[in-house]
């Protein structure tokens, strides 16, 4: 099991910047960045492998970037032209098994989460 610890959420105006911290206690093949709006499902942001490999849903391609420390063991989540809509308590998840997708169900392990809340 990993363990994950989220940080670097916070509160910012549209059009501002945030990026997202995840510590990890190991460095698994896949790591992702999911989010949950309230009254919403959660949903899959971005995944980036242990090559390198990323992929992002589209209403955040070109804004976000995900990417990896794996000497420090840390996932981040760079966010740029933030929009209301991008409010959400954001998840950074991990699995070791060779299957990389924005799909919860692929997921075995999860932090507490950290909130980001964009105003207009």
């Amino acid at each position: 099991q990993v363990q994950l610890v989220e940080s670097g959420g916070g509160s910012v105006q549209a059009g501002g910047s945030l990026r997202l911290s995840c510590a990890a206690s190991d460095s698994p093949f896949c790591m992702a960045w999911f989010r949950q709006a309230p009254g919403k499902e959660r949903e899959g942001v971005a995944y980036i492998t242990n090559r390198g490999t990323s992929r992002y849903i589209d209403s955040v391609r070109g804004r976000f970037t995900a990417s990896r420390d794996d000497a420090r063991n840390t996932l981040y989540l760079r966010m740029n032209s933030l929009k209301p809509e991008d409010t959400a308590m954001y998840y950074c998840a991990a699995t070791k098994a060779g299957l990389c997708s924005l799909q919860v169900i692929h997921y075995n392990d999860w932090g507490r989460g950290t909130q980001v809340t964009v105003s207009s």
